[in-house]
């Protein structure tokens, strides 16, 4: 039916489709703007609820934003620099949407706000609101406001923060994704050129994924009327959109150009593309949305932006591919076929090397097995931790901030634990506070009565003063870990200082128990997503193959090409193997939702490419009734297929390699390797040497199944009478 339609309207089609895409774009153009800044946070969790307490009880919390003064000769104890440092804590407290402020120059300020040398001091400030208020509006405006006004010589000032680092983050990511654009198009467009050999149908493949990418960039503009979509979902709908409409895209112009060459007219051809190619790529569709849609069960509007982008990215490429591609191809007729004609099945390469591989199914597949198995190997070591301003590369005015005080503080003041009760003694409070001051790697504890450290009471009170809480009343303590305890186990500090029993009620939060919880949250949920994956995928595999055998098999040869992603992402980045060539700093630690997001996407990427040759192999067996056979037919007539996808589509992820934030340099390097590993040792090595030891048994499944399939499965065309073959045609 959509065949027919496509055909008897082709123009009015591809005029529709050209108006929409205007349309769409201009929708698009706002989407940047309306994405969300998310923080690094787990709704409900114990760091939230602390937070928010202290807000609401005390009027202060975990400082979000922090300015480093500088004194250009001399120290920060000196005159002018101390003026210039009271004067910003002045302004700053009183700056529209601060809820409070403090510094080195507030009395009573610890002496650790300043550096060990005395050249460097800090201010630090509260401000409540969400990330999109913070970092949209009062960042900016202090920025403009205060800091650019500053004109002293004898002191320099740096904005920073956690709000700040990642507002930075934002910033440069979306540089990154115009710089990205301006070099996947043209890159993009040769590849398509240089498969095709013909300018047409290139430049119509690429519409697909541009269509892809502004149509995705539109819904999520729509999204964003109901929930916040991050930031970094514009950077997914970028690569996933070119790529997968490209995918997509090049399915269906190989399937038309085949049809051609069966000697079956334009319009005949057109229709039996869009019969039988369409329900292939619906198949695959379906696959990595589903993939992408399971981040939808962590309650993060980060990650659920991701899904929402995937979603729409599969939606927009599969309407251009089965919609406008088609209609396009009815107008290109002929000049959108091969320009020479290719020769048998039997004289292609892949069918070639397959039969190669059938021969010794053993040998092949046990030296794929330990090729990816050595490369997969790293992954074993993985090691999940926060963020940092080190996502950004050395030489970023708020990373270099951040060196310093790395390497010239005692602590990071603002990276103190908060702990806060509703009711408490004060009595209990300060046994409690002795107790907390003896855990390894805490420097003090500030109580509203002094600071503590080692067990006993040194230093002077607070900045709010001795009188700030009463017996009874609601308190909080600020935990002031070491420079070597926060740098080394930041959530083994939260761990110990939660674990630490409480003659009351407590809730612990600060900047490093908001991304521990944040942390935790996502990895306490990995497995729950890997088995909905396994499950969602499998369902569709069986409804397309009709096999029990075959989805589990695509499942484990998936994992195997994704611990290769993970096995770079381990030692490429966690241990820095790859640091000298891009240039960013390892930390000893991957942030899980980077990789999380990665898993989804390659292993949707890598069942779209599952599918594309199981679809063929299958309807060659159910055409043949020839299960060894079938195998090197089947992939040949879609191995090129899947290698220039696979070409194209790794190309667009590693372009991100060329980011300065490591988490896209993450997303490019493992991305670009899974999707070329998978399309090669696995769909070169593994899958026919595993399909040709299971010979008839690919296609098994329990009788009840079998007619299960029968009645609700699908398949790229109608079942033939099986049809003899030529001997030379199987692997003996």
């Amino acid at each position: 039916m959509l065949g027919a339609m496509v055909t008897r309207f082709p123009r009015w089609i591809v005029a529709t489709s050209l108006a929409m895409f205007v349309a769409l774009g201009v929708v698009a153009a706002g989407a940047i703007d309306a994405l969300a800044l998310n923080r690094y946070e787990a709704p409900g969790s114990e760091s939230v609820d602390a937070r928010d307490l202290m807000g609401e009880r005390f009027g202060t919390s975990s400082p979000n934003i922090a300015i480093l003064v500088t004194a250009s000769d001399g120290t920060v104890d000196d005159s002018r620099v101390a003026q210039v440092g009271a004067q910003l804590t002045r302004e700053l407290s009183s700056f529209p949407g601060i809820g409070d402020a403090w510094s080195y120059w507030s009395p009573g300020a610890p002496a650790t706000l300043a550096s060990e040398d005395g050249r460097h001091a800090l201010v630090l400030a509260w401000a409540p609101g969400d990330a999109d208020v913070v970092r949209g509006e009062i960042l900016p405006g202090i920025e403009s406001e205060i800091i650019e006004v500053i004109d002293d010589p004898a002191a320099e000032v740096q904005l920073g923060g956690g709000d700040e680092i990642f507002r930075v983050v934002a910033e440069q990511a979306r540089t990154d994704f115009l710089r990205a654009e301006i070099i996947i198009l043209p890159v993009v467009a040769l590849l398509l050129w240089a498969v095709y050999r013909r300018l047409a149908p290139a430049l119509v493949t690429l519409g697909i994924g541009l269509f892809s990418v502004v149509g995705t960039l539109a819904i999520l503009r729509g999204v964003t009327a109901f929930t916040e979509v991050s930031t970094f979902a514009s950077n997914i709908a970028l690569v996933m959109g070119i790529g997968l409409g490209v995918d997509y895209g090049l399915f269906v112009v190989y399937r038309f150009r085949e049809e051609l060459v069966h000697g079956h007219a334009v319009t005949e051809a057109v229709r039996r593309t869009v019969s039988g190619a369409g329900r292939t790529v619906v198949f695959s569709g379906v696959t990595v949305a589903a993939s992408l849609a399971v981040l939808f069960v962590f309650p993060f509007p980060f990650l659920s932006s991701f899904a929402y982008a995937g979603i729409a990215v599969v939606l927009t490429a599969v309407v251009g591919a089965l919609v406008i591609l088609p209609a396009a191809l009815m107008l290109l007729g002929h000049r959108a076929a091969r320009s020479r004609a290719g020769g048998s099945e039997e004289e292609r390469f892949w069918f070639r090397a397959v039969n190669r591989v059938m021969r010794r199914p053993v040998a092949f597949g046990s030296a794929g097995l330990v090729v990816l198995i050595a490369l997969g190997a790293p992954a074993l070591g993985i090691n999940f931790g926060s963020p940092d301003d080190r996502v950004l590369p050395a030489g970023q005015p708020i990373r270099d901030m951040y060196d310093t005080v790395r390497a010239d503080f005692v602590t990071e003041e603002a990276d103190a634990l908060y702990v806060v009760t509703e009711e408490a003694a004060i009595d209990d409070v300060a046994d409690y506070v002795a107790t907390l001051s003896q855990v390894p790697g805490v420097l003090r504890v500030d109580t509203a009565t002094g600071s503590y450290s080692d067990g006993a009471r040194r230093g002077p009170a607070g900045p709010d003063g001795p009188d700030r809480f009463t017996d009874g009343q609601a308190h909080w303590l600020a935990v002031v870990p070491t420079a070597e305890r926060l740098g080394e186990d930041p959530i083994g500090l939260v761990s110990d200082i939660r674990s630490v029993d409480a003659p009351f009620d407590v809730r612990v939060g600060g900047y490093p128990a908001e991304l521990t919880d944040y942390r935790n949250g996502v990895v306490e949920r990995l497995p729950l997503v890997a088995a909905l994956i396994l499950i969602v995928t499998f369902v569709v595999l069986f409804l397309m193959t009709g096999s029990v055998v075959a989805p589990i098999k695509a499942s484990l040869l998936n994992l195997l090409s994704l611990s290769v992603m993970f096995g770079v992402l381990a030692w490429g980045f966690q241990d820095g193997g790859l640091a000298p060539l891009l240039g960013f700093t390892a930390t000893g630690a991957i942030e899980p939702s980077i990789p999380l997001l990665m898993f989804c996407i390659a292993y949707g990427l890598s069942m779209d490419y599952e599918v594309f040759l199981l679809s063929r192999i299958k309807d060659d067996y159910d055409r043949t009734g020839d299960p060894i056979g079938s195998i090197p037919r089947g992939i040949a007539r879609s191995a090129s297929l899947v290698t220039a996808a696979a070409l194209i589509l790794a190309v667009s992820f590693a372009v991100y390699a060329t980011s300065e934030v490591a988490f896209l340099q993450q997303l490019g390097i493992g991305m670009a390797l899974a999707v070329l590993v998978d399309a090669t040792v696995i769909r070169g090595l593994l899958l026919p040497a595993s399909m040709r030891l299971a010979g008839a048994a690919n296609w098994w499944a329990p009788g009840p199944l079998r007619r299960l399939h029968r009645r609700i499965g699908l398949s790229e065309s109608a079942a033939e009478p099986p049809v003899a073959v030529p001997a030379t045609a199987s692997v003996g």
